[in-house]
């Protein structure tokens, strides 16, 4: 039989010797750590207005308002052709708060633009810690036109569209000497051709099929809304967190 290692006792994911108990130091600052610490805002589900779009829009409203850090920034979620999950952060390029639509922006190589090629669903998720608010949606994503990728993409500073022709998304980087004389590479392309936009350059925008808010409370006596589109309108839904 294997003699378990008393060392890694209790500490999930450990591993023997001398790392199980720098791993137990950091179990304990997590569990030290503040969450929910608060103010938060206060949230009435009763009174959340019938679509999600708008709620979506007063959350993120007030997230900007009160200076809540990057509030923009959301984390999409895709599968492969085998189904295998994958999460990056991104920007949020747009908004049809009437529709409940999200519009952002990849390169069709890389990893998300091949997951969406043959699987196209995707989740969005925000997570505002200082409001104690996280927002899910998921649904089918399109495609937008050529027009709309141009304008996405022109609309950028001169530093993101370089960023975007430096290099190959997602394939292997030899080291900083290969990253810098791309960056310079395509910093001079930028330069000289203002107006070109990388082939790969696209567009994306999910329609909710289904929108939920979660707002935290101190107490753990959390909220979660749940909306989810049938035919024409939405219905609604509190949930056990």
């Amino acid at each position: 039989m294997q003699r378990r290692d008393e060392d890694s006792a209790g500490a999930p994911g450990g591993t023997a010797g001398g790392s199980a108990a720098a791993d137990r130091a950091l179990l304990a600052r997590i569990r030290a750590a503040p969450v929910l610490a608060g103010p938060l805002p206060p949230f009435d589900p009763d009174r959340a207005p019938e679509t999600p779009g708008p709620l979506f829009a007063d959350w993120l409203g007030l997230a900007l308002a009160d200076d809540v850090p990057e509030p923009q920034i959301m984390t999409l979620s895709t599968a492969a052709a085998d189904g295998t999950p994958s999460a990056r952060v991104l920007m949020l390029r747009g908004v049809d708060s009437a529709d409940c639509a999200f519009v952002f922006a990849g390169d069709s190589g890389s990893g998300k633009g091949q997951d969406l090629a043959v699987r196209p669903v995707a989740a969005l998720t925000w997570y505002w810690p200082a409001h104690g608010r996280q927002i899910r949606v998921a649904g089918p994503v399109d495609v937008l036109g050529e027009e709309v990728t141009r304008r996405d993409f022109l609309g950028r500073s001169p530093a993101s569209r370089a960023a975007a022709f430096t290099g190959r998304i997602s394939t292997p980087l030899a080291g900083a000497e290969q990253y810098e004389r791309e960056q310079r590479a395509a910093e001079a392309l930028v330069a000289a051709e203002p107006e070109q936009v990388p082939a790969g350059h696209t567009v994306y925008r999910l329609r909710a099929r289904t929108a939920e808010f979660f707002q935290g409370d101190p107490s753990r006596f959390h909220l979660r809304l749940r909306y989810t589109r049938e035919g024409g309108g939405w219905s609604r839904t509190l949930l056990w967190p």
